[in-house]
């Protein structure tokens, strides 16, 4: 289908869309509505950007003709005229190669992050505190809610281990580009000589499976309760109200202790699972092009190391697109935005080159 007849699809359907949400029934349906108002959204941007092409592409033609005209001054400004539109529709062709480039289907959806310390010891699990910590505050200036949902503490105030989810609009758009190996270089605090340690944290961002994304049978489910326990291994609670939940088909093991109630940590537990099983899923769907996958910004490859935190130079560098920023102070206190709008903008780039 060439480029001008699927853009007047879109209009039409477009069109459709907006006589739906005037239909009383439609209105009166809060799912319908989601849908339709969704769906307009989408389309909203290519479909105005298709009309200013429109109206460019007029004007362009107008200006061919002026060409033909008789008086010098006319014909001037029907070249000055040719030359604008002919850059303007330029960059409106661009522009809609960039809008037509086939969405994330899961970018709209809310985010289960988990953060592992890895090599390093004490002061990776520091890392991986002062990670949760940045990620908590880039929450906060989106207005996004975050919840943990199973954390694993040592004595020093770092995390073995954090389960969190991250929940609003966009959430996994901007949060995908974050899984993988971060590694930090600075002086521990447990360090009395002064040398610079190199540790590692591995970060894993995936998708919120709802209950139609994942189907999940209870005869597949062992439930096991136990007690909490804290740093050290000491019993934090008086009742079994810890849960692990084994999927037994897939062998995978989730396990929740931070409420006091049985009830919450399993509700907290089965939507861990639940986003496992859908990044296994959305894996096996993708395995054919698995290394085209690796090679992509945000494929959510944790094989590898994707950025570096040096604290003696102030400066942080994502290797997968080498930007190295020298205000590691304000990223780690939550000041993302220019490394995710950088990793966004090199994975539209990519995808916009594939298709033209």
């Amino acid at each position: 289908m060439e480029l001008k007849e699927r853009l007047e699809k879109m209009v039409l359907h477009f069109e459709e869309l907006e006589s739906l949400l005037s239909n009383p029934k439609i209105v009166s349906d809060p799912e319908s509505l989601k849908k339709v108002s969704r769906q307009h959204r989408e389309l909203m941007k290519i479909v105005n950007c298709y009309k200013e092409y429109k109206t460019v592409a007029k004007q362009l033609d107008d200006a061919k003709e002026l060409l033909k005209d008789k008086d010098p001054t006319i014909v001037d400004m029907a070249k000055e005229e040719l030359d604008f539109c002919e850059k303007e529709m330029e960059r409106l062709e661009i522009e809609l190669k960039k809008l037509l480039i086939p969405r994330d289907p899961n970018d709209e959806k809310n985010t289960i992050i988990e953060i592992r310390a890895g090599t390093g010891g004490e002061e990776a699990a520091l890392f991986a505190a002062d990670l949760f910590r940045m990620y908590t505050r880039y929450a906060e200036s989106k207005g996004w809610k975050v919840e943990v949902l199973t954390s694993n503490e040592t004595g020093l105030r770092g995390l073995k281990e954090i389960i969190f989810s991250v929940e609003g609009d966009f959430v996994y758009s901007r949060m995908k580009y974050e899984g993988g190996i971060h590694r930090v270089q600075r002086i521990p605090e447990t360090e009395a000589s002064g040398r610079i340690h190199t540790s590692a944290v591995t970060v894993a961002v995936l998708p919120e499976a709802e209950e139609v994304d994942v189907v999940i049978k209870p005869e597949d489910l062992r439930v096991d309760v136990f007690r909490s326990s804290g740093p050290g291994g000491q019993s934090v609670n008086t009742t079994d109200s810890a849960v692990r939940i084994t999927h037994i088909p897939t062998g995978l093991i989730v396990t929740c202790q931070d409420e006091k109630s049985q009830h919450k940590n399993k509700t907290k537990a089965l939507k861990v699972l639940r986003a496992r099983l859908l990044e296994a899923e959305l894996e096996k769907q993708n395995k054919e092009i698995t290394d085209v996958r690796r090679s992509m910004v945000g494929s959510g490859d944790r094989s590898g190391r994707i950025r570096t935190y040096n604290f003696p130079q102030n400066r942080v560098t994502d290797h997968r697109i080498d930007l190295t920023l020298y205000k590691l102070d304000y990223v780690i206190d939550g000041d993302l935005d220019d490394l995710i709008d950088s990793l966004i903008l090199f994975d539209q780039s990519q995808k916009l080159s594939r298709s033209i």
